[in-house]
C-alpha cells in the first residue's frame, strides 16, 4: 500500500471516478466545474468516454479497469484525497477494480449510482447493478439515487415521501453510511423534495420546484457538491444541505444551449461573486460621468437619480450595486454623497430584477425625470420605448409593497412584445412620473444620459 500524503493545511482535493461527457454538461466535466466553484481541487479517474450532446448518446468506449485503478492510485499517492465520488462505471469489471482501489484509502466516498442518461441511454450494464451494491455500497459515505435509480435498486415503486423513506432505509441496509433519495422526478406540492437517511434518522430537504429545462448534469453536480463539502470537512447532513442549495442555484441559472435538455450551471455562483469588483467600478465610472457632464441637472427627478447594475445571476436587491442616497440636484450641478454599494437601491433594483427575467443582457439602469420633450428625444435617438399606466393598476397589486414595479415591467413588455430600452409611467397620487433607461452596462447608459441632457438643452434654447 502506498503512503498517502495527508494534504494538511492545503486546498482540499477531491476525485471524480466517472465518465466523460463530450457535451460538457454531465460526467467529469460537470464534476470538475462543481469542485472548482466550491473551492476544491478536482482530480479525475476517467472510466468511460461517451459521444453525446444535449439529447442523445451515440457511442460509449470504456477504459481498461487497470488504467482506471492506476489513475486513482497516482492521485492518492501524490496529492492525497480528501473525498471522492463515483459516477458512470458501466461494467462489473470496472466496479470491482474501483472498489478494490478505493478500499485501500480511507476518504469519504459519494456514490452516484448512474444508470440512465437524461436521453434514456443506459449507462450501466444490467449485470453490473448487483456488483455496484455488493462491492461499492459498503464503502460509501453517501449513496445518491434518484427516484428511478432507487426503484431499480429496491424493486419498488416510489410515488411519495413515505416511499422515498422506505427506499432510503432499504438501500441503507446494503452498506452505505447514508442514503439520499432524490425527488427531482416527483412533483410534491410544487416542491423538489430529497430524503436523507443517516444515523437512523430521516432528514427532509425541500426547495421550490423550478420550471426550467436546464437539468442536464443535475445528479452529477449534486453528488460532486456533496463530495466537495465533505472534502472541506463538513458532516454528511450539512454537506447535503449545502449541496442542495448549490444545485438549486445551478439549475435556476442553467444554460439554454443545445436542442435537448440544457446543462446546469455550477459556475453561476462563482461568476456572480467574481464580478462584484467590476460591477462596483462600472457604477462608479458612470457616476463620475453623470456628475461631470453639463446640463444633467435638468434630468434629475424630484426624488433623485440613481445608477444601478446587477451582478450576473442576480437574485435580490443585495446583488444590485447602486448609489446610497442617490444623485441629487444642487443648483445646476449633480452631486452624490457616497460611493456605489450593493443593496443601496430598492427602486431601480426591483426594475432590474424583473427585466433580467426577460433579458439577461440588460444589467444596468438609470432613472431620469419624466417629460414629453425627453420622451421625444428618446424616440429620435431610436430607443425602444414602452410604458405602464398606474391608474389601471389592480388594487391587489397596489396594496402590496414592492408589487407595482414587477407588474409594471410586465405590462410594458407585453405592450410591445419585447423588452424595451426605456420604460416610463406618468405617476399617480403621491408617485412622481418617471423614465427608466436600461442597457448592458451603466457607463454607456451614463454617456447616453449626458447626450440626452445636451440635446434637451439645445431644444429648450431654440
Amino acid at each position: 500500500m502506498f503512503e498517502i500524503m495527508k494534504n494538511e493545511g492545503k486546498i482540499p482535493v477531491a476525485i471524480t471516478i466517472a465518465g466523460s461527457d463530450s457535451s460538457g454538461g454531465a460526467g467529469i466535466q460537470a464534476d470538475l466545474k462543481t469542485f472548482s466553484a466550491l473551492g476544491v481541487y478536482g482530480t479525475t479517474a476517467i472510466t468511460c468516454i461517451t459521444a453525446q450532446n444535449t439529447y442523445s448518446i451515440t457511442a460509449i468506449e470504456c477504459l481498461e479497469p487497470e488504467i482506471i485503478g492506476e489513475q486513482i492510485k497516482q492521485v492518492a499517492k501524490d496529492l492525497g484525497i480528501n473525498a471522492g465520488k463515483t459516477g458512470m462505471l458501466y461494467t462489473e469489471e470496472i466496479i470491482k477494480k474501483v472498489a478494490n482501489e478505493i478500499s485501500q484509502y480511507k476518504f469519504p466516498l459519494v456514490i452516484d449510482p448512474v444508470m440512465t442518461a437524461k436521453s434514456g441511454a443506459p449507462l450501466i450494464k444490467h449485470e453490473a447493478e448487483e456488483a455496484l451494491k455488493k462491492y461499492l455500497f459498503p464503502l460509501a459515505t453517501v449513496v445518491t439515487p434518484n427516484r428511478f435509480e432507487a426503484e431499480r435498486l429496491t424493486g419498488k415503486k416510489i410515488m411519495n415521501i413515505e416511499d422515498m423513506k422506505k427506499a432510503a432505509k432499504e438501500i441503507y441496509s446494503m452498506g452505505p453510511k447514508a442514503v439520499l433519495v432524490k425527488g427531482g422526478h416527483l412533483n410534491i406540492e410544487g416542491q423538489s423534495v430529497d430524503v436523507l437517511y443517516y444515523n437512523n434518522e430521516y432528514e427532509i430537504f425541500r426547495s421550490r420546484r423550478l420550471k426550467v429545462k436546464t437539468t442536464h448534469g443535475t445528479g452529477c453536480s449534486l453528488s460532486a457538491a456533496i463530495t466537495a463539502f465533505l472534502a472541506r470537512g463538513e458532516n454528511v447532513s450539512l454537506a447535503v444541505k449545502h449541496a442542495k442549495d448549490f444545485i438549486t442555484q445551478a439549475i435556476k441559472f442553467g444554460l439554454n444551449i443545445g436542442k435537448g435538455t440544457g446543462p446546469v450551471n455550477p459556475m453561476a455562483i462563482l461568476y456572480r461573486e467574481a464580478s462584484r469588483y467590476n460591477v462596483l467600478k462600472s457604477v462608479e465610472k458612470a457616476q463620475k460621468i453623470v456628475e461631470s457632464s453639463p446640463f444633467i441637472a435638468e434630468l434629475i427627478p424630484e426624488v433623485g437619480m440613481n445608477i444601478a447594475m446587477a451582478l450576473p445571476y442576480a437574485e435580490n436587491t443585495n446583488d444590485i450595486a447602486a448609489i446610497p442616497g442617490r444623485l441629487v440636484r444642487v443648483f445646476d450641478e449633480v452631486k452624490s454623497s457616497s460611493c456605489p454599494k450593493f443593496g443601496a437601491s430598492s427602486h431601480l433594483a426591483r426594475y432590474l430584477l424583473e427585466v433580467l427575467k426577460y433579458d439577461e443582457k440588460k444589467k444596468a439602469a438609470i432613472n431620469i425625470r419624466f417629460s414629453k420633450e425627453i420622451l421625444d428625444l428618446l424616440k429620435e435617438m431610436d430607443f425602444k420605448i414602452s410604458f405602464y399606466d398606474r391608474s389601471v393598476e389592480p388594487e391587489e397589486i397596489k396594496s402590496v409593497e414592492g408589487k407595482t414595479i414587477p407588474w409594471g415591467v410586465k405590462q410594458a413588455i407585453d405592450r410591445i412584445n419585447r423588452v424595451p430600452d426605456v420604460i416610463y409611467h406618468k405617476g399617480c397620487v403621491g408617485k412622481e412620473p418617471m423614465i427608466v433607461l436600461f442597457g448592458e452596462n451603466p457607463i454607456k447608459l451614463a454617456e447616453k444620459v449626458a447626450e440626452i441632457a445636451i440635446k434637451l438643452k439645445r431644444s429648450i434654447s431654440k
